[in-house]
């Protein structure tokens, strides 16, 4: 395993200390990450054995020119067509591609751009991911919001004129209850008209009760679909579990959830075989439950605070622009969110191509959009952020920029009756 992700704790006691580097260094002294934790629901989906049964038998060295020809050309992609879009092969043809992903596109989108944008409330985190700026082991500033403090960045956000927000928490439920999530989404339903979350994984019955509380849709990423890389990343909390992660986008619908979304995190492993699971992932969810709105997004690795060398290595802007064309070739009705991680000349390029969402006046900090918004300071106690964005671009210039490409920003589109 290459330790380029793992960062020095130099504020952690001895004990702590020493287990980090046991966690890093010695696999019997992490648990097994297919095995369930007390209190995670168990569903018995088939869609993981799907998934990873296409994974596996995946050999993309085996596609043709002439295979990505035909599966360009095809009306109904299929799965073998996707892999060969996802192959060496298909580079030459990626104008080709994003050709047909942009007339895709504007049969089922128009030239529409969806626009929303994140809130972070917490950062404390009972996970070891050792890429992430919130593990566990990282010494950041932690920080939590009240009610109160919620309500004000909620407020200024909705004040810019947006109307959908992504609600975010560190992964721990001792600091960032079930019950804390939904008095936020309670909070959020008086200033928006979506409100989705991007929270842990929790079980059915929590999802029910958070969508009662007024959430829309939720997003879990898988991170990488590799299990053995998987393992070597995730070295210790809830998230460590293989199946339960997995199975959480199912589980959100099964709960009464309107949409969900997921992805890998791309440059944690072979992204071919990452964006291959990602896609088959939503496309069997969507075969499962057909009134469901499926998104896939497209997340690559960004430096965090104290490890500026994070970076997703193979997967360059190129390699990006595939992938996404072709998860429009092969789900042509599927939402495709491309995040603050990427420039503004990317995202300006790619929602003409295939993308139909992007965040607005983006920050993955704790209680710092009031600050950022209007030049004051809240008095909220600050919390560092999850990773670098590289596109913070305000709702108004978005909005402006999205407009001047001939693009229709749109704020909502979903009204309850």
């Amino acid at each position: 395993m290459e330790n380029n992700f793992f960062v020095d704790s130099e504020k952690l006691s001895p004990s702590a200390l020493e287990k980090k580097h046991r966690l890093e260094n010695d696999p019997s002294a992490r648990t097994d990450c297919m095995k369930y934790m007390d209190g995670m629901e168990v569903i018995n989906s088939d869609i993981r054995e799907k998934v990873f049964s296409e994974v596996e038998s995946a050999d993309f060295s085996k596609y043709t020119p002439r295979d990505v020809q035909k599966a360009i050309e095809r009306d109904n992609c299929t799965i073998e067509d996707f892999k060969a879009l996802l192959s060496p092969a298909a580079v030459p043809f990626l104008e080709k591609m994003a050709a047909r992903a942009r007339v895709l596109t504007g049969q089922h989108f128009g030239n529409t751009v969806y626009l929303f944008t994140p809130l972070y409330i917490a950062n404390y985190c009972e996970n070891y991911c050792v890429y992430c700026g919130f593990n566990c082991y990282n010494d950041i500033r932690r920080s939590k919001l009240n009610a109160e403090q919620i309500e004000r960045e909620m407020k200024v956000i909705a004040d810019s004129g947006m109307e959908e927000i992504l609600i975010l928490t560190g992964e721990s439920r001792s600091m960032s209850s079930i019950e804390y999530i939904g008095e936020a989404c309670k909070l959020a339903r008086k200033y928006f008209r979506m409100v989705g979350l991007e929270i842990y994984p929790v079980n059915t019955e929590d999802y029910r009760y958070l969508h009662e509380c007024g959430a829309d849709y939720v997003t879990v990423f898988q991170e990488t679909y590799d299990p053995v890389r998987y393992e070597q990343l995730h070295l210790m909390g809830h998230k460590r579990v293989i199946p339960y992660r997995f199975d959480a986008q199912e589980r959100a619908l099964m709960g009464g959830m309107r949409g969900v979304a997921g992805s890998a995190l791309l440059g944690l492993s072979d992204f071919r075989k990452d964006a291959l699971a990602s896609a088959l992932h939503m496309y069997f969810l969507q075969r499962k439950y057909p009134h469901a709105e499926i998104s896939l997004s497209c997340p690559r690795l960004r430096p965090i605070i104290n490890n500026d060398k994070i970076n997703p290595q193979d997967v360059h802007e190129k390699e990006l622009c595939q992938v996404l064309c072709a998860y429009r070739i092969f789900m042509p009705f599927c939402g495709i969110t491309v995040s603050s991680r990427e420039s503004a000349d990317f995202r300006n390029g790619i929602v003409k191509i295939c993308a139909t969402k992007i965040s607005a006046g983006v920050s993955t900090g704790i209680g710092d959009h009031e600050s950022k918004y209007t030049g004051k300071e809240n008095g909220a106690a600050q919390g560092d952020e999850q990773f670098e964005i590289d596109d913070s671009r305000s709702l108004d210039k978005m909005y402006k920029d999205m407009q001047s490409e001939g693009l229709q920003p749109v704020l909502n589109d979903y009204l309850y009756v």
